[in-house]
């Protein structure tokens, strides 16, 4: 179907259009949140798991969806990013070295998966540097991409990323394509890519929506990646080993691929690839915000300070 043509009388955006690598119009990251069962027992804290079935239904991600997702990478030739807590590392040995092996990129996810508003600046820096111990000592490759749980950041975890000299975060949405925050490569996310809005569902009584259909949610992944394609965005695909891994969800991402695969102008590379251009190329110094949080509106009534 024909595209329509842009009204050149509609206003511009201030910003410049984003410059992809010579002969590439758009981007695609495809990116794995390895997470298996941190998130459960971060929230449950200091109380231990009593039942099986949340426990379980997270551990299919390390034992079998994890390499399915490997796999279908394979036979489509694509490289993908695997963000990884150190906690799942550390109890999976053999999962960072498999990753590496198959030609993907390793990438820091937290340790226990902890959220943000629940630690400390020290417990997050703590939490960095531990993660990149254990990569280290894993698979003698040290990480350059971050990704924050449930994509939430602070100043503070920006500063840390930026001293201990990563190269790139992916927790942000302010662009849908590369930017610059606080001096910090940023490689944007968007939750209506994300698998666990529309599969995430545990059973017990924790679910507070129901599953969507896989079709439907294929039929909006290709809406949302064609028009990206048209804008010259990055469409950053978010899945997990334990939702995505299983047979329907393969099948779905097996089509999303062989869509993408239509289009010679898009880029399908790492988060390590894609950064590693942004900070070679004028779009670094083009797109460049502070991470800034306003002050309080309450004490402000109708455009005058209190």
């Amino acid at each position: 179907m024909a595209q329509p043509k842009p009204d050149p009388a509609a206003p511009k955006s201030p910003w410049s259009a984003y410059e992809w690598p010579e002969g590439k119009t758009s981007a695609v990251l495809l990116s794995v949140d390895v997470d298996a069962d941190s998130p459960l027992l971060w929230s449950l804290g200091d109380e231990a798991p009593s039942r099986l079935a949340h426990l379980e239904i997270r551990n299919f991600g390390p034992r079998t969806g994890l390499y399915r997702l490997i796999e279908l990478f394979a036979r489509h030739d694509r490289k993908a990013s695997f963000y990884v807590p150190g906690y799942v590392a550390e109890q999976n040995p053999e999962i960072l070295p498999a990753i590496v092996e198959a030609g993907h990129e390793i990438g820091l996810h937290g340790y226990f998966h902890e959220i943000v508003s629940e630690v400390s600046d020290a417990e997050f820096t703590g939490a960095l540097e531990a993660s990149l111990e254990l990569f280290d000592r894993q698979t003698g490759i040290r990480p350059t991409g971050f990704r924050s749980p449930a994509w939430e950041l602070t100043p503070h975890m920006l500063s840390e990323i930026k001293r201990l000299g990563l190269l790139y975060d992916s927790s942000l949405s302010g662009f849908d394509h590369p930017y610059e925050i606080a001096g910090v490569p940023e490689i944007p996310v968007q939750w209506a890519v994300d698998d666990a809005i529309f599969f995430k569902f545990e059973g017990g009584g924790r679910d507070r929506f129901p599953m969507q259909s896989g079709r439907m949610v294929l039929a909006d992944w290709i809406a949302e990646w064609r028009a990206l394609h048209r804008f010259g965005g990055l469409f950053t695909l978010t899945v997990h080993d334990w939702i995505s891994g299983r047979a329907q969800r393969i099948a779905l991402l097996d089509d999303l691929l062989s869509e993408i695969a239509t289009e010679s102008t898009a880029w399908v590379a790492t988060g390590h690839e894609i950064a590693t251009h942004f900070v070679a190329s004028a779009n670094r110094d083009r797109f460049a915000v502070e991470a800034s949080i306003p002050a309080a509106i309450g004490p402000r009534r109708f455009g005058k300070s209190a």
